[in-house]
């Protein structure tokens, strides 16, 4: 190929020149930029920029602040939340006390069955015979309470560790102080169903009407 026709074409190494012909020319610029600097004006652009960063930080640890503080006071005090793991304990409690007698009266069923059969002849001792087998059912059945209290403890488990640390942070951020702002900023309202119904009172609720004043109500 003739130098003719080379003639007017850039080389790659002539590309790389220009792109550090124009490098340079930015550095230059920016070098002069930063030589003509008021430094009283960048102090004061900098003081600003730091105001407004700790204002913004400020303002999320605020939130931040109100937020564990309007959570730790649902209910009143916080009641709401940490009740929660007393209706579980509870929920487990009671279903052990009904698995247990549950268990007990099939029992005395099997037994009785079983007493039964021995004077029994045919159909009716085919009868006696079925109702054993239904008790053994029962037996099998019974065994949802184990299963369902353990994964129930695991859950109060992790609640409890929830209302440790809500606790914990609320205290961190003004304690009984930012949670009665928040009980006024936020109040509890329940309507309808909400409004009327708490669910069964737990042990140790005070001030509460039991069963057995509602039953003595009718007698």
């Amino acid at each position: 190929m003739s130098a003719d026709a080379d003639f007017g074409q850039h080389s790659p190494v002539d590309g790389q020149l220009d792109r550090i012909l124009i490098e340079l020319a930015q550095m230059r610029s920016e070098i002069e930029t930063f030589k003509y600097r008021n430094p009283l004006m960048d102090k004061e652009r900098d003081r600003n920029a730091l105001w407004a960063g700790l204002e913004t930080i400020q303002e999320a640890i605020q939130n931040t602040k109100s937020e564990i503080a309007a959570l730790h006071s649902e209910g009143g005090g916080g009641e709401q939340l940490f009740r929660a793991t007393d209706e579980l304990d509870a929920v487990v409690a009671a279903t052990e006390t009904a698995t247990e007698t549950i268990l007990s009266a099939a029992e005395d069923i099997e037994v009785l069955a079983a007493k039964l059969s021995r004077s029994l002849v045919g159909d009716d001792l085919a009868l006696a015979e079925a109702i054993q087998a239904q008790t053994i059912k029962v037996f099998e059945a019974c065994n949802f309470q184990d299963i369902s209290g353990q994964r129930i403890g695991k859950v109060v488990k992790l609640l409890r560790f929830v209302e440790e640390r809500i606790s914990s942070m609320a205290n961190i951020w003004g304690g009984a102080a930012e949670v009665a702002t928040a009980n006024s900023i936020i109040p509890v309202v329940r309507e309808g169903d909400a409004a009327l119904l708490n669910g069964p009172s737990l042990a140790d609720d005070a001030n509460v009407v039991s069963q057995d004043d509602i039953d003595s109500l009718f007698n």
